[in-house]
């Protein structure tokens, strides 16, 4: 009677113990799962998930009543009648341990099972860790309703391959929504949870079988259903839709999406998960610029002359469990920009996410070409230069241009030398010695500052081969910059990310419009001209004629030697869009692989989509004023009546600050000094007459 009364008391006294330490847990945290991240697009579709547990949490309602039937007849019959521990659970699994001579069966209550698995220092196997999980299991069950325990559960579980939460194992296992389980899949998916990686139906099918067949017989015997639905449940056909298991964590948007990310958030928010990314790509217009390069890109692989190995070879050959650091099939990448925000519309950084991760499109640098041209014409109109100014399209004369080797002396892609043309044929054409004339007038360092500004060129080295495109830049980068001629001179930082939130809507992070003025409004009016002009007649003229592209906008192409790299980077006023194609390993493309060939395809696609969506200007642009005034060819300066005698004199609309402040004098036998304005942030040379002179020679 002694020992009956000591028993007892060392038993109470053991429970209090517990019950105690049980205090210490904080039951707010049953509900706390960390859940993987939902990446968003600007209309609020999922594009995919990312970092934390490969979760989902979904409300019980959501969860098919088979599956409920199914777990609790395997795992816990006597759930509703129990207070967090099955004293006759316990009391059987003890006689038949002893019985054993060791441990065949727990008594482990869906309660205590929940207890055990949320809150890991209770994930070991000692007798301290079941006596604490027993009296955890008593507070779970005064402290939440039954069915918010399940809820719990059924979210918290592990189901084997990466896989946590009933819906991600009924979407990974049979590509369907919880809501939707079949009572076969029901009990399959429930005979999983003992030993997830042995009874995994992809794993071993069988196992996965017989285990389904042991749930429905339980099923049976707790009377939750029919001998006629478990034997039909029984012999019913299971058909497994393998879905990847992590949804959509691939794609180069993705990628940059994830980059973004990583510089906005701390390292250990990001990798909990739960959160949601509300970003700025068009899923629509995304699918579009991915199908674009596929096609685009195989019908250059089709070409006569192309002998670089075709992506459909490298995919026959290809180990699909290995990445490669370089592909040797073409490549392309882009980013398209709204104008009005800056945010990211789309963004493709290569064709084959699994087969190579570098992203292109934010991680390439490749020289840009002529695509850099634009920018050199704009610093040079900022410094005096006008549309109708006299270039000479003439051979580089040693010593000519100030930084440059006395050999250099580079041709235009023609061959050609056409003599005195205006600044506007000088960009339309593509011009190479007119343009590096136009920049050596503006000055290296004035046309670095704008390029700068602009958002490219950081790394360029200070040399005058910089105003023909010998500098890297890469689509994200160059789509920002040419925004800024739409945009009446001012570039609008590009982003991706709108805000952050948490599940509750508590916004972590949200992105403000930031921009910088680049250029004028009356320089970005000039520019806008003449890369219409370019559009329209010049080297992009296939985008009006071969591609019937009708929405204003403008843009230029860019190829650079032996053909390696292929380009276009052009506007609308709502979108700005840049191509790139080439190959990892800068070689010859294609003989005649000019941008206009290659690039501008890719881009009309893409533009003409972005106007399908929506993506167009709410009316026409209000241009600056403009005033018509008579100027000389040869000085950019206001036509005297000498000009007009000597045939220079032409007649031009300008905005007003473009206006030139002072007469031409050229034509009275006084030289010239540079345009008003001209000698800003220039310390040395002579002025724009003396060259102009210098190249009529």
């Amino acid at each position: 009677m002694g020992l009956s009364l000591l028993a007892t008391l060392a038993g109470a006294i053991t429970i209090g113990i517990y019950a105690n330490l049980a205090k210490a847990y904080d039951l707010t945290k049953l509900g706390e799962m960390p859940e993987r991240t939902v990446v968003l697009d600007a209309q609020g579709e999922v594009l995919g998930r990312m970092h934390g547990e490969n979760r989902i949490v979904v409300p019980i309602s959501q969860i098919s009543p088979y599956f409920i039937k199914a777990l609790l007849a395997r795992e816990d019959a006597r759930f509703y009648s129990h207070g967090g521990i099955d004293y006759i659970g316990v009391a059987r699994a003890a006689v038949r341990n002893i019985k054993e001579g060791r441990v065949v069966q727990g008594a482990s209550t869906i309660t205590m099972q929940l207890a055990r698995n949320s809150y890991p220092d209770l994930n070991d196997r000692s007798f301290h860790r079941k006596l604490l999980e027993m009296m955890l299991a008593r507070r779970i069950e005064k402290y939440c309703t039954k069915e918010q325990i399940l809820e719990h559960y059924v979210n918290r579980i592990f189901f084997g391959t990466n896989l946590y939460g009933i819906q991600r194992a009924s979407q990974v296992y049979f590509g369907k929504h919880a809501s939707q389980l079949n009572m076969s899949e029901a009990a399959l998916i429930a005979g999983i949870i003992r030993s997830p990686v042995r009874f995994s139906p992809f794993r071993n099918f069988d196992s996965a079988l017989k285990e389904r067949d042991d749930v429905l017989k339980r099923m049976l015997a707790t009377k939750v259903i029919t001998p006629e639905e478990e034997l039909a449940a029984r012999y019913a056909d299971i058909a497994l839709h393998a879905q990847p298991a992590f949804l959509s964590q691939g794609g180069y948007a993705l990628d940059a999406v994830r980059r973004d990310l990583d510089s906005i958030l701390e390292e250990h928010d990001i990798e909990d998960g739960g959160l949601i990314v509300y970003t700025t790509l068009n899923q629509e217009l995304q699918t579009q610029a991915e199908e674009t390069v596929a096609k685009r890109l195989s019908e250059v692989e089709k070409l006569p002359g192309y002998r670089h190995p075709t992506k459909a070879a490298f995919d026959a050959t290809w180990d699909t469990t290995k990445e490669v650091p370089s592909t040797p099939y073409l490549q392309a990448a882009m980013t398209i920009l709204d104008n009005e925000t800056g945010g990211i519309l789309a963004l493709v950084g290569g064709r084959d996410y699994r087969q190579s991760k570098y992203n292109r499109a934010i991680q390439g640098q490749r020289q840009i070409g002529s695509t850099v041209k634009p920018f050199v014409y704009a610093t040079a109109i900022a410094s005096g230069f006008l549309p109708g100014t006299y270039i000479d399209d003439a051979p580089i004369q040693p010593g000519e241009i100030e930084g440059a080797g006395a050999g250099w002396s580079p041709q235009n892609s023609d061959g050609k030398f056409t003599g005195q043309q205006t600044l506007m044929t000088g960009l339309v054409q593509s011009r190479n010695t007119m343009t590096i004339r136009v920049g050596n007038y503006a000055g290296l360092d004035r046309v670095l500052h704008v390029l700068g500004d602009a958002g490219i060129g950081d790394s360029a080295e200070r040399t005058p081969q910089v105003f023909i495109g010998n500098l890297g830049g890469n689509p994200r980068e160059l789509a920002s910059a040419f925004s800024i001629f739409p945009n009446d001179g001012t570039r609008r930082r590009p982003f991706l990310i709108d805000k952050i939130t948490d599940k509750a809507g508590n916004i972590l992070y949200s992105t403000t419009v930031l921009e910088s003025d680049v250029v004028s409004p009356g320089v970005a009016y000039l520019m806008r001209n003449l890369l219409a002009q370019v559009m329209d007649r010049g080297t992009a003229a296939s985008v009006r004629s071969e591609y019937k592209f009708k929405e204003v906008g403008g843009g230029k192409t860019g190829t650079t030697n032996d053909y390696k790299d292929a380009w276009f980077a052009g506007y609308t006023d709502r979108i700005t869009c840049a191509v790139w194609v080439g190959l990892d390993k800068p070689q010859t493309i294609i003989e005649q692989g000019y941008g206009s060939r290659l690039a501008i395809p890719i881009w009309v696609d893409v533009a003409k989509k972005a106007v399908d969506l929506g993506y167009i200007a709410a009316g026409p642009r209000v241009e600056p004023p403009l005033t018509s005034v008579q100027l000389c060819h040869l000085s950019s300066q206001l036509a005297t009546p000498a000009c007009h005698a000597s045939g220079t004199a032409y007649e031009e609309k300008l905005p007003y600050e473009l206006i030139p402040q002072g007469y031409c004098s050229a034509h009275q036998g006084v030289i010239a000094g540079p345009p008003s304005g001209a000698d800003r942030g220039r310390d040395r040379g002579p002025g724009l007459f003396d060259r102009i002179r210098g190249w009529f020679r």
